[in-house]
């Protein structure tokens, strides 16, 4: 398959700017990937499509303020986007420039801190700082919102653009099938039996990043780094037992439980992972995907592709846009469950 089956027509309009005045005021489309029927439902009837033996796995990690300016010796503006922190005082970072950066040309940023360029890493740049990355982050940073949010970040997004679990500091972007859940439904949830579980998958910026093969072999995945721990493998193993299902709230949690189950076996892992899910892919761990409306010709549309079905969720997408869903970040939900031929169940 190549980019250019992945593509479908979005108005412009239907993408959101705003988040709902609450969290869980969106609108959930529910698809069956089996049989190829879909459903138009609100969000806040998810806990009766779910069973007190499932178990839902969340992404906790928090979004850092990671977009700083700055400028050169010779005054040149120069848009710093972190992409994450290595180690000591080095970051990876996307680099917005009118001219290219020189180790010996350090940029000069808030509180006196400077910027060094160290090297290149494919499309992003090795930066050292001369003080503690987080410490200057969280201090001078604003929160970057996607590219196709248009307008400045308000007090608003301090608080929505982060799900209310988030607690691992590490993302640049959010997890944003999470933000539909506010406290009084997960507790609800949790009131009817239904386990809950944490991943950590801190999401770079290199996930708003285009395509650029047509050809889907060629494409490499940016770099994310993914912790899965042994109370999570015990929680799935738990879970089938009973005979509930894994939920993955998510492509970031998707892809994380699949990177811990590369070998065949779900196991406990702190790496980094490029894995590129796509249409063909046999799912060793996930059972149903909650997630949001995504990208034409993105990796993200392709994962939910191979999960539901490509004839099914593109005919479902383009149902979407017909009834007006709400698309992207701060958009709508989707309920999704596999065809029967995506899965490849652990034993």
């Amino acid at each position: 398959m190549r980019r250019s089956d992945f593509s479908y027509p979005l108005p412009t309009e239907l993408i959101a700017q705003h988040p709902e005045a609450e969290r869980s005021a969106s609108r959930l489309l529910h698809v069956d990937g089996h049989s190829g029927r879909w459903w138009d439902r609100q969000f806040r009837e998810l806990p009766s499509l779910l069973r007190p033996d499932d178990l839902l796995v969340f992404n906790d990690t928090r979004v850092i303020p990671a977009r700083v300016f700055g400028n050169k010796p010779t005054g040149g503006r120069v848009e710093i986007m972190l992409e994450r922190i290595l180690d000591g005082r080095k970051i990876l970072a996307h680099v917005n420039a009118s001219k290219a950066l020189r180790a010996d040309a350090p940029v000069q940023l808030a509180g006196g801190v400077t910027a060094t360029f160290v090297g290149r890493r494919d499309d992003l740049f090795e930066l050292e700082l001369s003080a503690d990355p987080l410490t200057f982050f969280l201090e001078h940073g604003a929160l970057p919102l996607p590219p196709y949010i248009e307008r400045n970040t308000d007090e608003t997004d301090s608080e929505r653009y982060q799900t209310v679990f988030a607690r691992e500091l590490g993302a640049v972007a959010a997890p944003t099938a999470g933000l539909h859940f506010d406290q009084p439904m997960l507790d609800t949830i949790a009131a009817m039996g239904v386990r809950s579980a944490y991943v950590t998958l801190h999401v770079g910026a290199g996930t708003f990043q285009p395509l650029r093969v047509d050809d889907l072999d060629q494409h490499r995945m940016h770099e994310e780094v993914v912790q899965v721990s042994a109370e999570v493998c015990t929680a799935v193993a738990e879970t089938r037992a009973r005979g509930g299902r894994v939920i993955a709230v998510g492509t970031t949690v998707v892809r994380s439980l699949e990177t811990a189950a590369a070998n065949g076996e779900l196991q406990p892992c702190r790496t980094e992972t490029r894995l590129f899910i796509r249409p063909g892919y046999r799912f060793k761990v996930v059972d149903a995907l909650v997630t949001n409306f995504h990208l034409p010709e993105s990796t993200l549309l392709m994962l939910v592709c191979a999960f539901g079905g490509y004839e099914t969720m593109l005919a479902a997408y383009r149902h979407a846009v017909e009834a007006r869903y709400r698309f992207f970040s701060y958009g709508d939900a989707m309920l999704i469950e596999p065809m029967s031929d995506s899965l490849g169940r652990l034993g």
